[in-house]
């Protein structure tokens, strides 16, 4: 992985669950969700129970609705707490009406209405989940864009801002 998980998180408690994971809090979580996580999940909040990323953007070959050439993430959920995927992630994904297939894992500084999610949908889900990014900006007609095949090259593929900050 580029960032490397000593130096991934911002210095910041934004998003972080005071609580460090357990095996058993994964266990609780996946029997919640009905998913199987990604070891490489599991790896990155076992880390740091959520928090925001150093390197926080991810390109794109299509335009979203932050940027012409990538999206920012915000902050990665962790589980329990107040930005678990357990707890808020659930909330998200019904309010927002996401994907009933996912698991909203990053947020974007839109107040929910585009996020990173891991989607189960060809996998099921005991499987590799892809991660999408979904834009329900319009509930009819959401706009998904494929950003990686799993979690472990999306991380990989994490960029700083500055890469993608022109002025």
């Amino acid at each position: 992985m580029v960032n490397t998980l000593l130096t991934f998180w911002e210095d910041s408690d934004e998003f972080v669950n005071p609580n460090p994971v357990t095996d058993e809090m994964i266990w609780i979580t996946e029997e919640k969700l009905g998913y199987k996580l990604p070891d490489s999940y599991i790896r990155l909040i076992k880390s740091q129970n959520g928090g925001t990323p150093v390197h926080n953007c991810f390109p794109t070959t299509i335009p979203t609705s932050w940027a012409e050439d990538h999206i920012y993430v915000a902050g990665f959920y962790g589980i329990g707490g107040e930005h678990g995927i357990d707890t808020e992630g659930i909330y998200m994904i019904e309010e927002f009406e996401y994907p009933s297939s996912c698991i909203y894992v990053g947020e974007s500084p839109t107040a929910g209405h585009d996020a990173v999610l891991l989607d189960y949908s060809e996998c099921g889900k005991q499987g590799e989940p892809r991660v999408i990014h979904v834009n329900v900006e319009n509930y009819q007609d959401p706009i998904i864009t494929f950003l990686a095949d799993d979690f472990q090259t999306f991380l990989a593929g994490l960029l700083p801002y500055s890469h993608f900050d022109k002025d």
